[in-house]
């Protein structure tokens, strides 16, 4: 597997960057190309909505521009759903996902997986597993030769803690954590926000998934504003309590290639002063 290798850590915006307006994807890849930024996270919120018109534009400007591409799948997804056809259905937007990522040049696709629907971890691990088998084994079918990443949640309520994500990931060869360390920020109500723990994190994606995790990495950031029950929405980085310095210093160190896609409200904004910052080391 592997459809890109990377000799850097890459800053992506989270969608089309504010100041592209009402502008398309031509626009957009036009000003991440002024404002020096490595490419953009294709946002399906609501659905897989390209035709095969933008899908051929979207490919042929990520080549010209040398941009990066990775894909967030649809937020309608539980792989855990008790109705079977909303599973069903969520297994399909990841297929979706997947093939709009093909179609573009994305190397990677992510989605907030699971909810436990109050069922113990053990119980949803095994389902979310036995989807995972069916889209991993549909992406080598089909030769869609893109990572499928489960993201780290940032509720308790949400199936996914950097274990269990982890734990999935070694049962695959195509799949890979998606990193979301404002989430890991959020679910733990504090944690995960120090150099010592970035370092954790790291060093347990390292030891457990291998070189591979780190030399292809895809992790979002933003700043994040959370209670006691996690995650309640994203903020402007310097609005937050988040230590994305620290963070930056830590995936330097551990040579950290790939993707570091940011969420925050003034999207291009932080991610240029994600880049700044972290050349600046």
């Amino acid at each position: 597997m592997q459809n890109f290798v990377f000799d850097k850590l890459n800053f992506l915006t989270a969608g089309m960057p504010m100041r592209t307006g009402k502008g398309s994807y031509g626009r957009a890849f036009e000003v991440l190309t002024e404002l020096n930024l490595d490419g953009m996270e294709l946002e399906f919120v609501h659905g897989v909505r390209m035709n095969d018109e933008t899908r051929k534009l979207v490919k042929s400007e990520r080549e010209n521009k040398n941009l990066i591409l990775s894909a967030h799948a649809p937020f309608y997804v539980n792989l855990n759903s008790q109705e079977e056809e909303k599973s069903d259905a969520s297994v399909q937007r990841i297929i979706e996902t997947g093939l709009a990522a093909k179609d573009t040049g994305a190397f990677s696709i992510t989605f907030h997986a699971a909810y436990y629907m109050k069922q113990d971890k053990e119980t949803v691990y095994q389902t979310v597993k036995r989807r995972i088998t069916e889209i991993s084994e549909l992406f080598k079918r089909e030769n869609i030769d893109v990572w499928i990443r489960p993201e780290t949640t940032g509720k308790g309520t949400q199936w996914g803690d950097l274990d269990e994500i982890i734990r999935l990931s070694k049962k695959f060869d195509n799949v890979l954590p998606c990193i979301d360390f404002s989430h890991l920020h959020a679910r733990s109500v504090g944690k995960f926000n120090t150099y010592e723990e970035f370092s954790k994190i790291l060093e347990t994606v390292g030891n457990e998934l291998g070189q591979t995790a780190l030399d292809n990495f895809h992790g979002h950031l933003a700043g994040i504003d959370y209670g006691a029950k996690g995650e309640k929405k994203h903020l402007i980085l310097e609005e937050s309590d988040m230590n994305y310095k620290e963070l930056l210093k830590v995936m330097k160190e551990f040579g950290v290639k790939g993707a570091l896609v940011c969420e925050s409200p003034n999207i291009e904004e932080d991610t240029m002063l994600l880049k700044e910052y972290y050349y600046s080391l």
